[in-house]
């Protein structure tokens, strides 16, 4: 089986991880964690770039960083991971899903301002398949509303709009280091930027267990103390040191997946409407997260699946909506129609995307998706 996806490893993973390993630091905020950091926040001009476990937990740090509460309410797609919605809904927020766009798949910004109450405390949008939400849409309705902008950036890194890195615009940005995204931490991994100066120093204690521990081993006070709540939100050296070699190399893993994601568009248009492939708006660049195809139908879509498995490829669809799952009826309210979320998701899936996939592999998928719709 060709399979959807592979964790892209560069060379200088064992080599680093034996580096740290002989550096006797192996919990986080070590060498590795700090030259992340540093290559994080002086590639994608953020003020401050903080590694964490996960996308997970950078997103619950941001809830709890900008105090979310019970009784708030906060603005996202329904169209999303759970992690987007239940960083929010872990500290008692109430969570508005809004249609999404059908051309990209992202929260569409034109419902945003419809959907804020005096409830409302933040706007998530998410940056879905690496490809910009409507920023300067998005954050002139939040400074209107004086609403926080939590960018939910998991599948976003090295991506820009407008020439600004995703994760960098709004007050906070949460990256994701899983395996299974463009660059991986060892598996599990992620990373928050803090945009907004006077957020940096809470959220180093925050990450910290609560504590100024950050600033006691900057020589900043004598001893540190519990400050505040907060958990464990730190990586390992492990994951750093893997992280970095991923990075060390990020512009390579960007064109090797760009060179992919071309190719892919430039032979399946010949045989497939361009609104069923993905569409990349004006002044966006985006990072070959996903290429996918939407399908006329939820059953068209299993059919394709099958064909696609019997010529030995792997091709998954995504998220199921969580406005209709068991949770988002409890936890959410979706606000307006659903015309394009249920109906659009219901149709897309996602093809093979790899580092260093064989051009033998890419040139099988497409012939199949070919074989696939002229049979069709």
């Amino acid at each position: 089986m060709i399979p959807f996806n592979v964790p892209p490893k560069t060379g200088s993973e064992l080599k680093y991880i034996e580096q740290a390993i002989n550096s006797d630091k192996l919990c986080g905020d070590g060498h590795f964690s700090k030259k992340c950091e540093a290559w994080i926040e002086s590639n994608f001009n953020t003020t401050k770039a903080l590694l964490t476990p996960s996308c997970t937990a950078a997103l619950e740090l941001a809830a709890i960083l900008i105090d979310i509460k019970a009784g708030d309410e906060v603005i996202m797609p329904s169209y999303t991971f759970v992690s987007t919605a239940n960083a929010f809904a872990l500290r008692g927020a109430k969570i508005v899903f809004i249609d999404v766009r059908p051309d990209t798949m992202n929260m569409d910004e034109s419902l945003i301002e419809a959907a804020i109450t005096p409830n409302t405390r933040a706007i998530v949008p998410v940056h879905y398949a690496g490809v910009a939400c409507e920023m300067d849409t998005i954050l002139t309705i939040a400074k209107k509303y004086k609403l926080w902008v939590i960018e939910d950036a998991a599948q976003g890194v090295m991506s820009t709009y407008k020439n600004k890195a995703l994760g960098a615009i709004g007050h906070i940005g949460c990256f994701s280091f899983h395996e299974t995204k463009n660059y991986s931490s060892g598996g599990e991994g992620g990373a928050i930027l803090i945009n907004t100066p006077e957020l940096v120093e809470r959220a180093e204690i925050i990450r910290e267990k609560g504590t100024n521990r950050s600033q006691f081993l900057h020589g900043l006070v004598d001893k540190y103390t519990w400050q505040d709540i907060g958990s464990s939100f730190l990586p390992s050296e492990l994951q750093a040191a893997y992280l970095f070699a991923q990075l060390e190399n990020a512009e390579a893993i960007n064109n090797y997946r760009l060179s992919i994601w071309d190719y892919y568009f430039s032979e399946l248009s010949q045989v497939i409407n361009s609104d069923k492939l993905p569409y990349i708006p004006n002044n966006i660049k985006h990072n070959a997260h996903m290429f996918y195809i939407k399908l006329d139908s939820n059953e068209e879509r299993t059919d394709f699946i099958n064909y696609m498995k019997k010529e030995c490829i792997t091709t998954p669809f995504h998220y199921v909506p969580l406005h209709s799952s068991p949770a988002g009826l409890v936890l959410g309210e979706f606000l307006g129609n659903d015309i394009y979320t249920t109906h659009e998701s219901s149709k897309l899936v996602r093809l093979p995307m790899y580092f260093a996939m064989p051009h033998i592999d890419q040139e099988h998928v497409v012939n199949a998706v070919k074989g696939f719709f002229s049979d069709d």
